[in-house]
Order: structure tokens, then C-alpha cells, then sequence
């Protein structure tokens, strides 16, 4: 691994989505929710990913500086059709917008269509539960994930985030796929030439697979297989459920704003499927007074974190807890890069004429 200042690599990265014509203030949100993910040690989901935008970018598959067209509204509801904008900028305008209704009318709901990859989910959801209120963020990807007793995929990794607020910035938050790892997760596996463990896929025949690259390669071309719903396969682990959440998500993001759903959101080789988001603030006080509330949160974390761990393990963890400690890390050590990931960004950072920044090959 190596280190980088987390300023200097946000600073990088929208230095790279500028030169590919992406306007700085879309550019800065990016660079900022890519960094945030690798500074919590969710590399799927990082700057890692930045390649792949490039190319969507330059075919104009991705487009900077679009707005987007509101399909209906309400005092308390938006549905917008999202042109093929940036993803990530995007997003943070939209649950933006969304916490001023909340706090104007007590909630407040958004639903997106044909958009692109909007980068970690409980970005947004925290957005929320920094201003008193329950924040939810959700979104359906390219079909990956495999219904349970079926062999094709039909739905996305459609993840689910929800953050809620406790005292002196604690928070519960939660981020799921809704299969038992995402897309990301294979693809770190591929780069680091490992097998993938048994009970994350299935093969074009139904069965368990640990190849990555075959994987990766079956789930983009859609000859079958893919990436078996949260629970894993079957019934008796509960798969089906899910299943069941996967298309929930697809309901609230796709559905509700009229985009596409299943199967038919599909990948391409040089950028990610057009796709749906879905998010939602709740104020606190529509319930109890937001201080109790809080009080209460905290109390109930410090108890989860208190529990007495299995033996062979140090310590119980909450939602939130392992990624809000690797932030904090990052912050001291510099935030942490594969070094293959790492000449991937500099090669593009060249590539336009965007200055590298300094990095530190150990943290300390």
C-alpha cells in the first residue's frame, strides 16, 4: 500500500475530471466521495474506479455540466431524469435538496433515473443524519446479482444506506449490497489474482465459482451467473431475502422514477449501466425531540460496542464503526492505495497533463 494526503489526492482526481471536461465544481464533489470511500477503506468503491469513468467521460457516456430535467414535484417529492450527468455531483445536489424539503416539511424523497454510478451509498445517507434526520440513499446497478434457485442475473448489488445520528458524531451507519459482496469486491480480488470464496457466485450453469476474471467477464457480457443475493444460495441461509430486498430497491429507485430495472440495466465495457437513486430524509423531530433521540442512539451503540466478543475476535462492531476509525486513520497516516490502483491514477493524471501528487510509500 501506499499513503497520500488526502487534500492532494482529491486534488489529483479533480484535476483529472477537469482536463476530461467535467466542470470544477462537479469535479471537486467526485474527487471528494471517491476519496472519502478509500479513506474508509472501501477500495471497490474509490478512486480505483476513476479509470472507468474516463472512458465512459470521453465516449460521452458520462456528461459534465447537464441539469436535470424534473419529471414531477411536490413540496415534500422530486422525480428527476438525470440526462446522463455525474453520478456523484449529482447525488450530493439531489439529498441536498431533499434535506431542505425534509426541513421545511418534516421529510422529504427523491427518485432518479438514467444516471450513472454514484459511488458509496451511505455518503448521502450521512448527509442527513448531520442535520437531525434518518437519512436513506439507495440505487440499482447493472443486472449482477442472481434470484435465489435461478442461474441469470435479474437485479442489481442495488445497495441500501441508512445513517442515524447519536451524540458528538456518532452515527449508525449502515451500507449494504443487497448480494453477498459487490461488483468492486470481485474485481479487487481479480487485481490481486486471488480466488473469490465459495458462496459469493455462481457460473452460466448455477453453480459455485471462484474465478474472478470468468466471473467478471460472464456478468458483463451477460452469458449467465453472477452474484448470489445477500444470504447466499437457497433458502436455508435465507438468499431470499435478499432477493426480496434487491427488488425493493429497484422499486423505490427505478420504479418510482420511471427508469430501468432488472435486467435490461446493463454494463458496457467502457462505463457503467445508466441508472436509479433513491433518497430519503426523515427529521428527527417528527418523532421525539432530536436530543433524545440522539441520547438514545449513543446509548444503544456504546452497548453494541460493549457486547463481549466470540472468542479469536477482539471486539463487537456496529454499522459505521470500522469505516468512521479508517477515516480517522487516513486523516493521520494518509489515505491508503493499492499500489496497482495507484499507477492506474497517475497513468491517467499524465496521460492529461494533471500535476501527480507526493506519496509515501508507509504511513507512518
Amino acid at each position: 500500500m501506499i499513503f497520500i494526503e488526502r487534500t492532494a489526492l482529491e486534488k489529483m482526481c479533480a484535476g483529472i475530471f477537469t482536463a476530461l471536461g467535467i466542470p470544477e465544481d462537479e469535479a471537486a464533489d467526485s474527487a471528494r466521495i471517491l476519496a472519502t470511500a478509500d479513506a474508509r477503506g472501501i477500495q471497490s468503491h474509490g478512486v480505483a474506479r476513476i479509470k472507468r469513468y474516463a472512458g465512459g467521460i470521453r465516449l460521452g457516456l458520462i456528461r459534465g455540466g447537464v441539469k436535470p430535467t424534473v419529471l414531477h414535484e411536490t413540496p415534500v417529492s422530486l422525480v428527476l431524469d438525470a440526462e446522463g450527468g455525474m453520478g456523484l455531483s449529482l447525488s450530493r445536489q439531489s439529498m441536498e435538496n431533499v434535506i431542505v424539503r425534509a426541513k421545511k416539511n418534516g421529510f422529504g424523497v427523491c427518485s432518479i433515473r438514467n444516471s450513472n454510478h454514484f459511488g458509496i451509498a451511505g455518503f448521502y445517507a450521512e448527509m442527513a443524519a448531520r442535520e437531525d434526520m434518518i437519512g436513506i440513499a439507495m440505487t440499482n446497478t447493472a443486472a449482477l446479482g442472481v434470484p435465489t434457485f435461478a442461474r441469470k442475473a435479474m437485479f442489481g448489488t442495488n445497495p441500501i444506506a441508512f445513517a442515524a445520528p447519536g451524540l458528538d458524531g456518532k452515527m449508525f451507519s449502515l451500507d449494504m449490497a443487497t448480494t453477498t459482496v459487490t461488483r468492486g469486491k470481485v474485481e479487487v480480488y481479480e487485481r490481486e489474482g486471488k480466488k473469490i470464496p465459495a458462496g459469493w457466485a455462481v457460473d452460466t450453469r448455477g453453480l459455485g465459482t471462484g474465478d474472478p476474471l470468468r466471473l467478471l467477464e460472464d456478468m458483463l457480457y451477460q452469458r449467465g451467473g453472477g452474484l448470489l443475493p445477500l444470504g447466499g444460495e437457497g433458502e436455508e441461509f435465507g438468499g431470499y431475502k435478499g432477493y426480496g430486498l434487491a427488488v425493493m430497491v429497484d422499486i423505490l429507485t427505478a420504479l418510482c422514477s420511471g427508469g430501468v430495472f432488472g435486467g435490461a440495466v446493463k454494463d458496457s465495457e467502457q462505463t457503467s449501466a445508466r441508472v436509479c437513486h433513491f433518497f430519503m430524509a426523515l427529521r428527527l423531530d417528527l418523532f421525539r425531540p432530536p436530543e433524545d433521540f440522539k441520547q438514545d442512539m449513543s446509548r444503544m451503540l456504546d452497548e453494541l460496542a460493549a457486547l463481549p466478543p466470540t472468542e479469536g475476535t477482539k471486539r463487537v462492531y456496529y454499522a459505521g464503526l470500522k469505516e468512521q476509525e479508517a477515516e480517522a486513520e487516513s486523516a493521520r497516516r494518509g489515505v491508503p492505495l493499492a499500489e496497482g490502483v495507484w499507477e492506474n491514477l497517475k497513468q491517467t493524471a499524465e496521460e492529461l497533463g494533471v500535476p501527480v501528487c507526493v506519496w509515501r510509500s508507509s504511513g507512518d
